[in-house]
């Protein structure tokens, strides 16, 4: 791999308020997907996934722990969080992890929370992930606790299960594990000759209607397709890793295509179907089907959203997000203007004009290399 932080930086830094820690963390796009839980309190997945993490989709968050304080208080993306309905959800998965690591930590302080993303928030981008690892890190740390990677990973996955991934940098396993303190992430050596990027093509940055949460109980509780996929998911799990070892990426990229489609199956075949993919997401599948036949090293993935990631090799990821990005808006611009025929009969020229004009942006193309592991920087109060 390229020069990757995979294990968690630490750093004390005593000119720091007292109580108080700063941490940003990575994003990770699973290689092999996690999808449903057998055990929703705790976030037990049914399979391990493989994952990567990737530099520049991050989230960077404070936590300060203050006794003036008479409740917890949440800022994210500049915006205070309230108890309203279009906010108390999230505003509650934040607080909860907060009641854990003051639980842990043997404190009854509440905390100020101000958390930026640099992750479209819900958009399947990976968003929960950095954010509740860089949540969990400064948490934990602001608290006075001292927990090492592994204890890390297992306080961010019961914020949100992909998050124990992104505690790390490079390839990534989460292992299912049998209970709480089994079911971790660690990281996976990589050979230095196995050089991974991708290219996040953003469709739409929008949240998604139907949270992941959700969708994946459906899914569990629906698909007929849901165990076989799961079972598939242990092979695919033992091919990656060879893959990983034998430096073989198209063997990887393969598996990883695979993996997805297979989980996206799944989901539409529940009860209600569930899809995330757009018809935009499929001219990008087409696109990246068109490109490997040519030769080109690309794979894609897709997660809870429309967007499209595509796996390839850091040394050939500009060449690749160039080509891609003239294919696939040449691909979009046609689906765009068949569209606009099919229903200009159906709407008032103003009301389509309108409507074009606000559903459909441009997408867009972003590079994302090999990512870090989360870093802290904490009060340097009594440590060692």
């Amino acid at each position: 791999m390229e020069n990757v932080e995979i294990e968690p930086k630490i750093a004390f830094d005593e000119s720091m308020q007292t109580h108080c820690a700063i941490t940003e963390a990575n994003a990770n796009i699973a290689l092999i997907k996690y999808w449903g839980k057998r055990d929703e309190q705790l976030i037990l997945p049914y399979s391990s996934s493989l994952s990567l993490t990737l530099g520049g989709f991050s989230t960077k968050t404070s936590v300060h722990f203050d006794d003036f304080l008479k409740e917890d208080s949440v800022c994210l993306n500049n915006t205070e969080l309230s108890g309203d309905l279009l906010q108390s959800e999230e505003r509650a998965r934040i607080v909860r992890m907060l009641d854990m690591v003051r639980k842990m930590a043997g404190i009854e302080i509440h905390a100020r929370v101000v958390s930026k993303n640099t992750v479209p928030t819900a958009a399947g981008l990976a968003s929960s992930a950095s954010g509740f690892a860089a949540l969990a890190a400064a948490a934990a740390y602001a608290s006075g606790l001292r927990l090492n990677a592994r204890e890390l990973s297992i306080l961010a996955r019961k914020g949100s299960g992909s998050a124990c991934r992104s505690i790390y940098g490079g390839l990534v396993l989460w292992n299912a594990g049998v209970s709480s303190e089994t079911s971790y992430a660690e990281p996976i050596e990589s050979p230095k000759d196995l050089n991974l990027a991708m290219v996040a093509v953003v469709l739409n940055p929008s949240k998604k209607k139907i949270s992941s949460r959700n969708a994946m109980r459906q899914t569990v509780e629906t698909s007929p397709l849901y165990k076989s996929w799961i079972e598939s998911c242990k092979d695919d799990i033992a091919t990656a890793l060879q893959a990983i070892k034998n430096c073989d990426l198209e063997a990887l990229g393969e598996v990883s295509e695979r993996n997805a489609l297979g989980m996206h199956a799944a989901m539409r075949a529940a009860n209600p179907s569930v899809d995330y993919l757009s018809e935009e997401s499929h001219a990008v599948l087409k696109v990246v089907l068109q490109m490997r036949g040519e030769g080109w090293p690309v794979w894609a993935t897709m997660d809870a959203g429309p967007n499209v990631k595509v796996l390839t090799s850091a040394e050939q990821v500009l060449r690749v997000k160039n080509e891609l990005r003239l294919r696939v808006l040449s691909e979009i611009k046609s689906l765009r203007e068949s569209q606009k025929s099919a229903d200009l009969a159906d709407l008032p020229h103003a009301d389509f004009a309108e409507s074009v004009e606000s559903a459909q942006s441009n997408p867009q193309f972003v590079i994302a290399r090999t990512g870090d592991a989360v870093s802290v920087t904490a009060y340097g109060e009594n440590h060692d």
